[in-house]
């Protein structure tokens, strides 16, 4: 198929139909490699490297323009733009992914293979026409998004988290631990959190729930949020900082930055993964240590793993109060069984009694979050720790939601209540002047 032939099923290779849009789309793809080569032979890269990416795309988009015009190709303004959108996409950024990365309506980006590429819009996953021309080209995509982190991967390293410049945090695994060809995964991020209004639109949460949550952060009570992958426990925690009063200082120490503090006063830690050679590593447990010595007022721990967890309790216990932390469990008493689990990792011998005792001592309140079948993510409980009986860590539930079934769109019912139980914490609450009405425990108080 000469040049030609290959713009002329540029259009069709945009249509919607999946069976008999997949020839022109290989050959679109075929397009674009091949006008790929042709602009790398005719340019001069020393000068272009002196421009700026304004003056780059200008650039390219005459050259490409040229060619065409050279080939005597008669191809739309429509068309035209198209495909000088994707040779710059190509060039100066990451491809395919380019148009998904700009969709504000795509929370997740999942790259299975060359062929295949799905994206989650509103918790629910759908396949998408992007593709990638075959595996090489896919490699090199993530080569370059890793290298801009000053990251790398090939057989030696396979693995690799990275992050993008706008937050997203990037997740890729080739062969040969991947067995059918390279895998990339894009958590993406709003570039404006969800606030208390959406998030009662949404429904994820109620009003009592939200004057609760915001005196719980203004007494400085400490709290673990928990939850499954992308329940929406990093939105959770980016909400509650919002109760944090600004005149406070806090540090975040996370794997990948992903918290969007608003309070002014705010140091942001990231980790680091050992070198080529294996060294250089800074864990989670060596920040936590670290930001105990820097005066901090709470400590945001993005996500609780490993052996920092008898660190962060210790913080919490020894006047880092009102600190925030996230755990993956898929219940409030699992969550608390990982976490002793955690302490036991540290190194430290303490008999099963001594930990929970810490954790109780140490954390007040757990908020679990769920994602439903329809994608919808709800605070579906919140529960106050009230001490050890016996062995046993005595938890009570203060607001519960109870999934009572779903309709035929899918779309889940149920409804939130309080379950008539004054927490404990209410007295903490009213002493620091964040006083919450009894009625917000009212259980004849329902939200559908």
């Amino acid at each position: 198929m000469t040049l030609r032939q290959r713009l002329t099923a540029t259009e069709e290779a945009r249509a919607p139909a999946p069976l008999a849009a997949e020839p022109a789309r290989h050959a679109y793809q075929d397009l674009k490699k091949n006008m790929h080569h042709m602009i790398l032979d005719r340019i001069d890269l020393e000068r272009l490297k002196r421009l700026t990416a304004e003056q780059f795309k200008h650039e390219l988009a005459l050259l490409i323009q040229r060619i065409i015009e050279e080939e005597r190709i008669v191809l739309n303004q429509n068309e035209r733009h198209n495909l000088v959108l994707d040779i710059q996409h190509e060039m100066l950024g990451f491809g395919p992914l380019e148009a998904l990365l700009a969709d504000l309506t795509v929370s997740d980006i999942l790259v299975n293979t060359y062929a295949k590429v799905y994206v989650e819009r509103q918790g629910r996953l759908e396949l998408t026409d992007v593709t990638f021309h075959d595996n090489a080209h896919l490699m090199k995509i993530i080569e370059k998004i890793v290298s801009r982190v000053g990251r790398r991967v090939d057989e030696s390293s396979p693995m690799v988290d990275a992050r993008l410049a706008d937050g997203s945090r990037v997740n890729a695994i080739i062969p040969p631990l991947a067995v059918d060809g390279p895998i990339l995964s894009i958590r993406r991020f709003s570039a404006t959190p969800l606030t208390v209004a959406d998030m009662l639109t949404f429904k994820s949460v109620t009003p009592p729930m939200v004057q609760v949550l915001q005196a719980l952060g203004q007494a400085k009570i400490n709290i673990l949020i928990s939850g499954g992958t992308g329940s929406g426990k990093t939105t959770l925690l980016n909400l509650l900082s919002g109760f944090i009063p600004s005149d406070e200082r806090i540090v975040t120490i996370e794997d990948a930055a992903e918290l969007q503090m608003r309070q002014p006063h705010v140091v942001r830690l990231e980790t680091r993964p050992p070198n080529i050679e294996g060294k250089g590593e800074v864990t989670q447990r060596a920040l936590v240590r670290n930001a105990l010595r820097m005066r901090p007022d709470r400590i945001i721990l993005g996500e609780v793993r490993g052996a920092e967890a008898l660190d962060m309790l210790q913080a919490m216990n020894t006047g880092h109060e009102g600190s925030l932390a996230t755990i993956h469990s898929n219940a409030p008493r699992d969550a608390l069984a990982r976490l002793e689990n955690m302490v036991g990792m540290a190194g430290v011998t303490l008999t099963a009694r001594a930990t929970r005792q810490q954790i109780c001592s140490a954390i007040t309140v757990v908020l679990q979050v769920t994602r439903l079948t329809d994608g919808t993510r709800k605070l579906v409980s919140m529960q106050e720790i009230t001490g050890m009986e016996g062995e046993v860590i005595a938890m009570q539930e203060i607001f519960r939601f109870e999934q009572t079934g779903v309709d035929a769109g899918g779309k889940v019912l149920g409804q939130f209540r309080a379950n008539g139980v004054r927490p404990r914490f209410a007295d903490r609450l009213r002493m620091f002047g964040a006083p919450v009405p009894d009625n917000c425990f009212d259980p004849s108080r329902i939200y559908e």
